[in-house]
């Protein structure tokens, strides 16, 4: 239990100690310039150090940091009235102005850097033999380093507004294809349901064996359809104008087809089942399928490699898919579909992870808990 206070206050007594020595920089410097009271070599490596802890400190507190060292240099120019002092109180403070301009927002930026223009402008004026060209390059160079700061926090803005955009365009269209693929499994049900009620309807009379065979397939069907509606109603579209692809949807049975069309674009696809196979809820049969196919078709643009193995675990109250391979590490920061599979299994109250291996490769892994009823 007291191992973790202790790793705790490392890190606090870490950030005392630096602002300890971030406040103690100004007189540091003071004495800095003034060789007649401390040894030059030191107090310059001192100084030195200290200026990049305030440095380092504007990641933290930029303000407070910021304020520390244009302190700091001011008394410094002070004490000596040197060019050489002077330029390096206008380069570090429009270093740190800079960084302002990136990390917070305009309206505080601007504000930092017109002071710190104006207290740069005041003590050359005092405390320098300076003409009024030099004042004028003074103010440039701040105006330069804030917009220069200013345009990279618009550009990192705007690269990551667009990044959520993207994110969110992907996962709609995810959802719409889901919808899609739903309604197609939702109209090959009903259809299956009108073809048995019109068979059982005919034979009722005649056979009535046949006729309750009819109703138990009616039922079975509506079962799992109501099922699939209830788990993927959060997925259905609210407008599509594409036209939904006639036929069952594909599910797991259909892996050894996309293992041959996968071995003729150059990867071997080894196919493993773990369990026993059992009907799935349509839903998830196609969620697994279209996991499997996405992972697959990665592997084939990515990983660089000529196998992937592909095992599906059929356990008591869950499925499990898992896709891995032996190439370069796969690709997360690219392309949507890895958003699109981690949708897919949301969608189903699952749990889904993809990476690199440690050993090498990609790994992709689902997890789809089943409805006690099918397990």
């Amino acid at each position: 239990m007291s191992a973790l206070p202790r790793r705790r206050a490392r890190p606090a007594a870490g950030t005392v100690l630096a602002w300890c020595g971030a406040v103690l920089y100004p007189g540091v410097l003071y004495i800095t310039v003034s060789p007649s009271r401390f040894p030059g070599q030191a107090a310059m490596l001192l100084s030195a150090g200290l200026t990049a802890l305030v440095m380092a400190l504007l990641r933290r507190r930029p303000l407070v940091a910021h304020g520390i060292l244009l302190l700091a240099w001011i008394v410094a120019l002070m004490q000596t009235r040197s060019g050489a002092i002077g330029g390096l109180e206008i380069l570090l403070t429009d270093l740190a102005v800079g960084y302002i301009a990136v990390a917070r927002e305009r309206r505080l930026s601007v504000s930092v850097a017109v002071v710190t223009g104006v207290l740069q402008v005041l003590s050359v004026l005092v405390w320098l033999s300076a003409d009024a060209m030099f004042h004028v390059t003074v103010l440039l160079a701040m105006a330069v380093t804030w917009m220069t700061g200013d345009s990279i926090r618009a550009r990192r803005a705007h690269a990551e507004m667009l990044r959520e955009q993207a994110t969110a365009q992907a996962v709609a269209a995810e959802r719409l294809r889901i919808a899609r693929e739903l309604h197609d499994m939702v109209a090959h049900s009903i259809g299956i349901i009108a073809i048995q009620a019109g068979v059982g309807g005919r034979v009722i009379d005649t056979q009535p064996v046949e006729a309750r065979n009819a109703l138990d397939a009616i039922e079975a069907t509506s079962r799992d359809t109501l099922s699939g509606l209830r788990r993927m109603l959060t997925a259905l579209r609210k407008d599509d104008t594409g036209a939904a692809p006639l036929g069952p949807a594909p599910g797991l049975a259909d892996l050894d087809r996309l293992a041959a069309a996968t071995r003729d674009a150059g990867v071997e696809v080894e196919v493993r089942k773990v369990g026993e196979p059992r009907p799935l809820p349509p839903d998830v049969d196609l969620s697994a399928y279209r996991i499997v196919q996405e992972a697959v078709t990665n592997v084939v643009r990515h990983a660089g490699t000529e196998r992937c193995r592909v095992t599906v675990d059929y356990r008591g109250e869950e499925l499990a898919v898992e896709i891995a391979d032996d190439g370069r590490g796969g690709v997360v920061g690219t392309g949507y579909g890895i958003v699109g599979m981690r949708e897919r299994v949301a969608l189903l109250r699952g749990e889904f992870t993809a990476g690199p291996c440690p050993g090498g490769g990609f790994r992709v892994a689902a997890r789809i808990p089943l409805p006690a009823a099918v397990a």
